[in-house]
């Protein structure tokens, strides 16, 4: 088994479940947007071992490892309850026990069933810097902040972040001055990597890499689904009715399936590429309030 990036998928190649062989391994490198990775359904027979999950699991340069593209997994014990998620299935059927009627924008929860999101006083406080490590990049990482932001709080007032630039020249996990910080990664395992309400502040920052700049998705589009993350929205694609994909059941839904949203990777199905959708302003509406 090798893990997706994110860059693989807005590049084209198709997944048949959420993790499905094909794509970057943990020491190969992204392949171009003209080559891609074989379609390759995953049952039983095909599934991953333990250990060959666990070793070809991509991690970046805080030990995170990196699941489903973009998403972080921050201890091990953790990336085994995800593999046994996984591991569940059969035949290639994958475990989902939500009801398809209740789909929606999704919000994650934590292993105990409980929503993971901000409180209403931090999630209008969301603040964070942008490294100067960026260096020639940094002005096109402000305004892709800014636009991707922007797209979330137009829909909520319940939802501001702020940027404090003051902050840029130290802008590491360490810096307790903001909520998170956005940094240049080497790595060309993902475009960009985000994280949870509720992770550790040592890793709450937003993981750029190179590639982001080249994509032909926009940055501000790609950084607004991070931002997704960061308010604590799960891929949409993980849902029944994207019928591909699969990644968890820990989740609660908030508005109906959306294969347009923001959240949805286009080659899980969605319908669009990284782009806000209306149902996206329900579901952060529902989440954060009007």
């Amino acid at each position: 088994m090798k893990q997706h990036s994110l860059a693989r998928l807005l590049a084209g190649a198709t997944l048949t479940a959420g993790l499905a062989l094909g794509g970057v391994g943990a020491s190969g490198m992204a392949a171009a947007a003209s080559d891609p990775a074989p379609i390759q359904e995953v049952t039983s027979s095909t599934a991953p071992t333990w250990k060959q999950f666990e070793s070809d699991t991509v991690q970046d340069e805080y030990g995170v490892y990196i699941v489903d593209g973009d998403t972080p997994v921050l201890t091990k014990p953790e990336l085994f309850r995800f593999f046994s998620a996984f591991a569940g299935t059969t035949s290639g059927t994958l475990k989902n026990d939500h009801d398809s009627e209740h789909a929606d924008l999704i919000i994650n929860t934590d292993g105990s069933g409980n929503v993971t999101k901000w409180s209403a006083t931090q999630a209008r406080n969301l603040t964070y810097c942008v490294s100067d490590r960026f260096a020639g990049n940094k002005a096109a990482v402000v305004a892709g902040m800014e636009r991707g932001a922007g797209m979330w709080e137009a829909a909520s007032s319940g939802v501001n972040f702020v940027y404090d630039p003051t902050q840029d020249s130290t802008c590491t996990t360490r810096n307790n001055n903001v909520v998170f910080s956005v940094e240049p990664t080497t790595t060309r395992q993902f475009l960009a990597r985000a994280f949870f309400p509720d992770s550790p502040k040592a890793y709450r920052n937003v993981l750029v890499a190179r590639g982001a700049f080249t994509s032909s998705v926009p940055l501000g589009n790609i950084l607004g689904h991070e931002l997704g993350h960061t308010l604590g929205f799960r891929h949409e694609h993980t849902r029944p009715e994207a019928g591909t994909c699969f990644e968890n059941n820990n989740w609660v839904a908030l508005t109906p399936y959306d294969s347009d949203s923001i959240m949805h990777y286009p080659q899980c199905n969605g319908t669009a590429n990284l782009t806000f959708s209306a149902l996206d302003a329900e579901g952060v509406r529902a989440a954060y309030g009007q």
